[in-house]
Formats: structure tokens, C-alpha cells, sequence
């Protein structure tokens, strides 16, 4: 009878123990990969935008011929020939942002640019399609007219 009372409170510890971890704890560990992963691609090499829709229009055109580096101290450099215009950069957990559009993503790409006005259209706190080595596919409903804008770079 000892023993089945041992062997049926072991159960209850274990059980308990089970139910005590926390799933926050898996989400928050995949979320610090997730944004560990996306600035070590962002960093590696340099970028060009194949897709900018903004406001129901596509603006790609705006940034032909940028290239864009995303530097290890935040610095984000946009250089077309001479012109080299410089913003800001970050990928954060959204848990941390202001971040309240209920996106699907848990990670944001942050993106700040002070002017052109062509650049200030990208400053926004985006939520990540999709990050490969060669792609990185952003997305943000905006929060004036509620339209749907999406931002693609592609490694070059």
C-alpha cells in the first residue's frame, strides 16, 4: 500500500512539474532564435527592394538601383551612385514594440528613414512574411486607412 501511495504522489510531483512549465518559455526561446536568425541575414550582404506596394500602389521604382546594408550597429545605408541616404534598423520581438496590429508574426523588422519622402514610406514596424538567405518579405497594415503594405528585398 506504501508503494502505491509513493508511486501515485511521484505521479502528482510529476504532473505538477509538467503543467508548471511554462509553453511562454518554448515561444520565447523560438522568438530570441527567430530575431537572432533575421539579423544575421539582414547582415549578410547587401540588398536591393524587388517589391514595394504601399497605399494600394506599387512604388518599387522608387529604390531602383539602391543598394541596402543593414550594419551591425543599427545603420541601414542606401547608396544609388552618389546619393547614399541613412536610416535606421532593428528586429525586435514584438512583445517589446508598440507593436498592436495583430499580425501573424511574433518578430518585427524595423525600419526608420528620416527623409526622402520616398524613404520615409518604408519606416514602419513591419511583420516578417518569410526570411531566407537570399529573400526577406515584410508586410504591415497600416494603421490610417487600413490598407495592406508589403516590402520585399532580395540579396544581390
Amino acid at each position: 500500500m506504501k508503494l502505491l501511495l509513493k508511486a501515485t504522489l511521484a505521479i502528482f510531483i510529476y504532473t505538477g512539474l509538467a503543467m508548471s512549465c511554462d509553453k511562454d518559455d518554448d515561444d520565447n526561446q523560438q522568438q530570441d532564435t527567430n530575431v537572432t536568425q533575421t539579423i544575421n541575414t539582414a547582415q549578410n550582404g547587401s540588398w536591393k527592394v524587388t517589391y514595394f506596394f504601399d497605399s494600394d500602389q506599387d512604388e518599387t521604382d522608387h529604390f531602383t538601383g539602391y543598394v541596402f546594408t543593414f550594419n551591425e550597429n543599427g545603420a541601414l545605408v542606401a547608396v544609388n551612385g552618389s546619393t547614399t541616404i541613412t536610416g535606421t534598423w532593428s528586429v525586435t520581438d514584438s512583445n517589446s514594440s508598440d507593436d498592436d496590429d495583430g499580425g501573424s508574426s511574433d518578430t518585427d523588422f524595423n525600419i526608420f528613414f528620416v527623409s526622402p519622402p520616398n524613404f520615409e514610406d518604408l519606416s514602419d514596424d513591419w511583420d516578417i512574411i518569410s526570411v531566407s538567405n537570399s529573400k526577406i518579405e515584410l508586410t504591415d497594415v497600416s494603421g490610417g486607412n487600413g490598407g495592406t503594405d508589403f516590402l520585399t528585398f532580395q540579396k544581390i
